[in-house]
This record gives C-alpha cells, structure tokens and sequence, in this order.
C-alpha cells in the first residue's frame, strides 16, 4: 500500500509536465509533480531542459553573442564607434544562469498557489497507480499513489560510440552551452536544429566552428528553398559546413580532441578544442517503469499513446518527448499537458498536431508550419506558391536584417493555405500568424486582405500572399 493518495501524479517537470500540474490542479485535483533535474549549482530546478539547459539557455547566450558581434562589426555602420570591447564568458554565463533561475522560481511560486506538492526525488513507475519515490537528498524509497499517473520525463541527448561524452573536452548538447571560455577551434557533431544554434552561438563569440553532418543534404524537415537559402545565409557568416560527413572516431589527446570523419572524398582528420556531440534527442525512458509494470514501448523507446495520450496501462498517460505524437518540441507538450489534464476531467478539446510551428533559434531564425513543397510534390497535391523576400520591407532595411524570405503554399484550387515557411528576424514571432490563419482554415486570400502595419516584418508575410496571385506591391512578379 502506498503512504499517500493523490488524484494526479505528474513525473517530470519539464514543459509538458509542470503544465499538466498546473492545469490538473486548476480543476481541483490534488495532485503531486516528482522531479529529479537540478541547476548548474547542484539544487533542484523545475522546468526541466527545456529551462535549465535547453532552449531559454540557448536563446539567452544567443542574445548576448549577437550584442557582442553588433558591437564588434556591425557597430559603426550604425554611427556608434566603440573602443575597448571586452569578452567576459562568465558574466555572460552568470545571466543567462539568473534568467534559468528566475523561470524555474515563477513555476515554483505558481505550484504553490495551486498547491501542487512538489517532491524532489526520482519517479519510477510501479504499476497503474502507485509510483515509487526515491529522495535524491536523502531519506528511503517510499510509494505514493494516484487515480490517474502522467509521464512527462522528457527526453536526452543521444550519445554516439564513435565520440565518448566526457563534458571537458567532448561535451554535449547541454555542456556546450556551459562553457566559460571560447574554444578557439570548435566541432559540431550534428547540423540540425540544436547544433545549428549551438554553432551560431561561438561563431559570433570568436570560435572557428566546424559543423559535421552525416546527412547530404542541409535541414531536410524546413521547406528545401528556405533551407538552401539558410545554408547560403550560414556559410557567409562564416559556419564551417561539412555534409555527407560520418565522423568515424574522436578521442581526446594532448588536450586537444582529435577527430575523423569520412566523405565522398575519403578520410579526414580534426584538430580541435572542443567538441559537441548535437546528434539529437532520444525518450528519456530509461528507469522509468518497473518490468512487471508492463508498460509498452515502440522499437525506438518512445512510450506507445493513443490519440488521447493514453498508455496501454489504464489510468497512466505519456505526454511530451516520450511519444511520438507530434514533433519533440517544448510547446507541443505544454499543449498536451493541458490536453490531459482536462481529459482526465472529461474535458476533450482536441490537438491538432498537423498545426504547431517549428522553430530554429538562430540568426536569422528559421520558423514553419504545415507541409513544405517537396512533401506536396510527393504526394501528387496541387499546389501555388508566394514568396517575398525580407530585404525588400523597410523594416528589415532599417533595423539591418535583410537576410531571408518567407514563402507561403496554398492549394490550387481551393487557396487554402497549406504551408508557411519564414527564414529571417523575428520569424518565431511570424509564425504564430500563419498558424493562427491555417487553425481556422484561412485562405492566402484572407491574409493578402487583412491589413499588416507599415512598416514592419510582418508585411513580407502579406506580400507573399499578394505574391501568390502575381499581385505584390513590392517586387516585380515572378
């Protein structure tokens, strides 16, 4: 018998989880959310990667690369001349780390206005509705229990043989944005999105970065256009992009990390300062449910859901990283934290999963929503395109960032739009309008006829879709 009865049991406290707490508690539940992730200081922390090493880390060093490289190069176009502009790594670290701090407090301060209990230990499934604890501080295991059990333990980074992680000299996803010193020579181990952001990163503090990707074509989940103009954008800013390129072996030696990888042309040899492993994520299913528990899995590890995020086991529901509902985004299991929650209360309001944007958070951002050409190439759909280009709004002339395009696919015949896809400044905040147009089936027509503010980025998104009927007002039709 368990020592204490709850009507939720949330394990995890990530994006997805610290949600399903929330909004469980807001329908009256009383409800228990265990957590074992902890800060760079050792002390618990909620908000899982996500927070404490994930996407607000990212975005948070990011800002103050950008800042360091404006004053360093971009500066005096504006009139401003600066002198004596010194790097400190550790007061940029020491920011980032207070605004980690502060996002996981406000979740901490809101779980005690809903009197959410908080517990501090590692979660282990035991059956439909008991969950055994073990403290991290100190203390015996002990059970608790729960009519209704959500797994929201998130997911890690996926360690590959050929490159030990041991976070000094080969790092991963999480180390590489710890880093207190700029490595003068640096490797990536992954172009995708999260290598992406950790290379944009060092570049503009001063790291010659060198991407290795395995893959031969560059970020095959964007639309292929958007893509190619990113891999243009990228290299010029001056990433060291290697495709087709499958790294054989690295090993630290003489303080350095010597790598191999080969290409089409042969084998090849890396002498580097660091290295990041960013070859993705995997479910973080490890340790998370007892044998007997009988919890099923697919061939990869993800959790088996239904479409209401329910297990095979009854009562016990997978949110977030661990599925495979869904991309392995942040606000993807924020949404079905909700979605839960009001389930277990009989409330169903529906994910549309065919409508939540992408982002990756580098300079300039790349953002989409729905299907991209070549997907609707391969299926044989009808389809138009728009495209608009960034330099030719005058806010993207006036605040500098030119650099990009956005691109809007619509069905032939019915003008649905089926696809929008922004490379360039602000293009997270874009979306949210694409997304919004196509949640409630809007056609490229609806968008060319709601009025944009002028001047601004967001006009590029109305000019596409003038664009689409060879209507654009600023640039000659294609």
């Amino acid at each position: 018998m368990s020592d204490v009865n709850y009507d939720v049991i949330i394990i995890g406290a990530g994006p997805a989880g610290y949600v399903a707490a929330i909004r469980s508690a807001q329908l009256g539940l009383k409800v228990a959310c265990v957590d074992n992730a902890h800060n760079h200081k050792g002390q618990q922390s909620l908000g899982g990667t996500y927070i404490n090493a994930g996407c607000i880390a990212s975005m948070s060093l990011l800002e103050s690369s950008k800042l360091y490289y404006t004053l360093m190069h971009d500066a005096k176009k504006h009139g401003i001349n600066v002198s004596e502009i010194n790097l400190d790594i550790n007061a940029m670290q020491a920011r980032k780390n207070k605004i980690l701090h502060e996002l996981s407090e406000q979740i901490k301060v809101i779980f005690n206005h809903y009197e959410v209990t908080c517990i501090y230990g590692q979660g282990y499934l035991l059956n439909a509705s008991e969950v055994e604890i073990t403290p991290i501080v100190k203390g015996k295991p002990y059970v608790i229990s729960a009519k209704n059990i959500i797994l929201a333990n998130g997911s890690k980074s996926v360690e590959l043989p050929c490159a030990k992680i041991d976070n000094k000299f080969i790092l991963n996803s999480c180390a590489g944005l710890a880093m207190t010193e700029v490595p003068k020579r640096l490797g990536i181990i992954g172009a995708g999105i999260i290598g992406l952001e950790l290379a944009g990163i060092w570049r503009r503090l001063g790291a010659d970065v060198i991407l290795l990707e395995a893959q031969e074509d560059f970020l095959t989940a964007p639309d292929f256009e958007i893509s190619r103009a990113a891999y243009g954008i990228y290299t010029a800013q001056g990433l060291d992009l290697r495709l087709g390129a499958r790294v054989i072996s690295a090993k630290k030696a003489d303080k350095k990390v010597i790598l191999d990888y080969q290409d089409q042309d042969g084998i090849h040899h890396l002498r580097l300062d660091k290295l990041i492993v960013a070859s993705g994520r995997c479910p973080n299913t490890e340790h998370l449910a007892a044998p007997e528990a009988d919890l099923l899995y697919n061939e990869s590890g993800f959790v088996h859901v239904d479409e209401n995020c329910c297990t095979n086991i009854p009562g016990v529901y997978a949110i977030g990283d661990l599925t495979l509902l869904g991309p392995m985004l942040a606000h993807k299991g924020l949404e079905e934290g909700v979605f839960v929650a009001e389930h277990i209360v009989n409330q169903h309001s529906p994910i549309n999963y065919n409508v939540i944007p992408c982002v990756i958070y580098t300079d300039p951002e790349i953002a989409w929503v729905g299907q991209t050409e070549q997907t609707l190439q391969a299926i044989g759909e009808n389809y138009k395109v728009g495209t608009f280009p960034l330099k030719s709004t005058g806010r993207a002339q006036a605040i500098g960032q030119i650099d990009g395009m956005v691109k809007i696919i619509s069905h032939a015949t019915t003008d649905i739009i089926l696809g929008v896809h922004i490379l360039g400044a602000q293009a997270s905040e874009l979306i949210a309008e694409a997304v919004v147009a196509m949640e409630f089936s809007a056609s490229s027509e609806d968008l060319s006829r709601t009025i944009h503010a002028h001047p601004s980025i967001s006009e590029a998104i109305h000019e596409a879709a003038l664009n689409l009927n060879g209507r654009s007002l600023h640039i000659p039709p294609v």
